[in-house]
């Protein structure tokens, strides 16, 4: 008795150290990456408020047009900063941490992606971390048009307090969702090798269409855009809810379903499709 006792407490301790190991060790990465992007505090700052400034600026020239015509099919001002704003800090939050994922064709060109394979860790977790980006003005401006939106919402009596933590929480699933997106298209290049206008379809695009109300778009991209590449299902089906009290709350339930789905599809491809890399010495 005592034998299995020992066997099943040593499995499950080599079950969870490695997994211990991966956090520390990419928590030491992404220290390190920061480090280096703060030996440049000038360059940093000044990067971080430029950034800001030309996202406000170009959420203000949708404000503008909503100003003067009052609202987008029943959508205000408000809310449209609300659905802006979503896209933004969830997009923020993905390329924080996996900033480099999105960069993966420049690992396939130069060859790089040959020394990640030599390293002790999981491709995918030695990715990551690498070049780990901040992004303070991004934060800046999603927070501020966030806040904005938020209590102007509030002011009106159009929703309550509960709508900032549900907001965060949708922050959350729709940074794994644009992760899963961004990893399906970057897998893509282990076949193609270059994949940046492929990038620029299906998260730049399809995530700049998602800061609008999908019902502005016939129905077939609003499809697209809710069940290919699933950028509605990080603002606009959740605000159908948290703004507009449409369905109930079992939408977070399928959200995050769904986002978990999304993520177990697009980790698999990622596996597949580290299978068909060949090194560009080969």
């Amino acid at each position: 008795m005592n034998t299995e006792t020992e066997t099943h407490s040593s499995q499950k301790h080599n079950t969870f150290y490695p997994l211990r190991t991966y956090l520390e060790l990419y928590v030491l990465l992404i220290r390190t990456s920061i480090k280096s992007s703060m030996q440049y505090k000038l360059n940093f700052f000044l990067g971080s408020f430029l950034a800001a400034f030309i996202q406000i600026a170009e959420f203000l020239m949708i404000a503008i047009v909503l100003h003067r015509f009052g609202a987008i099919q029943g959508w205000n001002i408000y809310e449209v900063g609300y659905l802006f704003s979503i896209m933004t800090l969830s997009k923020t939050v993905y390329r924080s941490i996996a900033n480099e994922v999105h960069h993966l064709e420049k690992y396939l060109v130069s060859g790089d992606m040959d020394q990640l394979l030599t390293r002790p860790l999981p491709v995918l977790i030695t990715l990551l971390p690498q070049r780990f980006r901040i992004m303070l003005g991004e934060w800046l401006q999603g927070g501020f048009v966030f806040g904005w939106s938020i209590h102007g919402m509030m002011s009106s009596g159009q929703i309550g307090w509960i709508a900032v933590p549900q907001s965060l929480l949708v922050v959350l699933t729709g940074a794994v969702l644009l992760f899963s997106i961004g990893l399906a298209t970057a897998t893509i290049g282990f076949w193609t090798t270059r994949i940046s206008e492929l990038q620029t379809f299906t998260e730049d695009a399809a995530g700049t269409a998602a800061r609008f109300p999908l019902s502005l778009y016939p129905n077939w991209l609003a499809g697209m855009l809710l069940f290919v590449l699933p950028v509605g299902l990080v603002n606009y089906v959740p605000a159908l809810y948290i703004l507009r009290g449409e369905w109930g709350a079992w939408i977070f339930l399928i959200i995050l379903l769904a986002a978990m789905g999304f993520l177990a599809l697009s980790l698999r491809f990622w596996k597949f499709g580290m299978t068909k890399y060949q090194s560009t010495g080969s």
